[in-house]
C-alpha cells in the first residue's frame, strides 16, 4: 500500500497593528481618491448640463433667428413688390404727366396760332393808324419777317415790322409779357441795327411790346426803357408811348 500524505494546514500569522493601520490608510486613500472621482465626475456632468442648456439656447437662438430671418425675407419681399409698384405708378403718373404736357404744349402752340391770327387780322393793320394818331407814319406793316445774314451769324425774327423811309418799328408779340421778354427784344434790336448797318440801312429803328398779360413791373419797366407798350383794352387795344423818348437803334 501507498502510503497517505497529509497536507499541514497553512497557519498565517495574526494581523498586527502596522498591517491593519496600513490597510485602513489605503482604505481611506482609496475613498478619497473615489470620492474625488465622484465630485470630478459631478462637475463634468453639472459642465455637461451647462453646456447642454447653452447649447439648447443657441437652438432657440437660432430657431428665432432664423424665424426673424425668415420674416424680414417675407417683409423684404412685400416691401419689394411695394416699391415696384410705386415705381410703375410713377412711371404711368410721369406717362400721365408728358402727355398732358404734349397736350398743352399743343394746346399753347394753337393758342399762339390763334393770337397770331388775331394780329394778323386786328392788330397789325390797326397799328399803323394808332401810331398814326401818336404822330408816327409808318405807310409798310409786315408780319414774321425773318432776317439772316449767315456771314456775320445774325439770325432773328420780326413779329411785326412797321417802316417808312426814316424809321423803322420792331414789335414783338407774347400771350404774356415779361421782363425777360423786354431784355430779350432789346437784343433783337441790336441785331437789327448790327444787319441794318451791313446793307447801308441808315433808318433808326424803334420799339414796341405787346403782350394778352402783362404785369405792372412789366409795363413799368418796358415804359421806363423806351419801348412803346400795347396792351389790350376789351376788344381793341391801346398803344401807350414811353415814359420820356422813345430809345432809338
Amino acid at each position: 500500500m501507498e502510503a497517505v500524505q497529509t497536507i499541514e494546514p497553512v497557519v498565517h500569522d495574526p494581523p498586527t497593528f502596522e498591517s491593519v493601520w496600513a490597510l485602513l490608510k489605503e482604505v481611506a486613500e482609496n475613498q478619497k481618491e473615489t470620492d474625488r472621482l465622484i465630485k470630478e465626475n459631478a462637475r463634468r456632468q453639472e459642465e455637461n448640463r451647462l453646456q447642454m442648456k447653452e447649447t439648447d439656447r443657441l437652438i432657440k437662438e437660432n430657431a428665432r433667428w432664423q424665424e426673424e430671418t425668415s420674416l424680414q425675407i417675407k417683409e423684404t419681399g412685400l416691401q419689394m413688390k411695394e416699391t415696384n409698384r410705386q415705381m410703375k405708378e410713377t412711371d404711368r403718373q410721369m406717362k400721365e404727366t408728358d402727355r398732358k404736357l404734349s397736350e398743352l404744349g399743343k394746346g399753347f402752340g394753337n393758342f399762339t396760332n390763334s393770337f397770331g391770327d388775331v394780329i394778323e387780322h386786328m392788330v397789325a393793320p390797326n397799328l399803323q393808324d394808332k401810331l398814326f394818331d401818336l404822330g408816327w407814319d409808318f405807310q409798310m406793316a409786315c408780319k414774321g419777317l425773318k432776317f439772316h445774314n449767315r456771314k456775320n451769324d445774325i439770325k432773328f425774327q420780326v413779329d411785326v415790322f412797321l417802316e417808312n423811309g426814316e424809321f423803322a418799328m420792331l414789335v414783338e408779340i407774347k400771350a404774356t409779357l415779361t421782363i425777360g421778354d423786354i431784355n430779350d427784344h432789346n437784343e433783337r434790336l441790336i441785331k437789327m441795327r448790327k444787319y441794318a448797318d451791313l446793307r447801308g440801312d441808315k433808318r433808326t429803328f424803334l420799339a414796341a411790346v405787346a403782350g394778352i398779360t402783362i404785369s405792372d413791373d412789366a409795363k413799368e419797366y418796358a415804359l421806363t426803357q423806351g419801348f412803346f407798350l400795347i396792351e389790350p383794352t376789351g376788344e381793341d387795344f391801346c398803344i401807350i408811348p414811353p415814359y420820356n423818348k422813345p430809345k432809338e437803334w
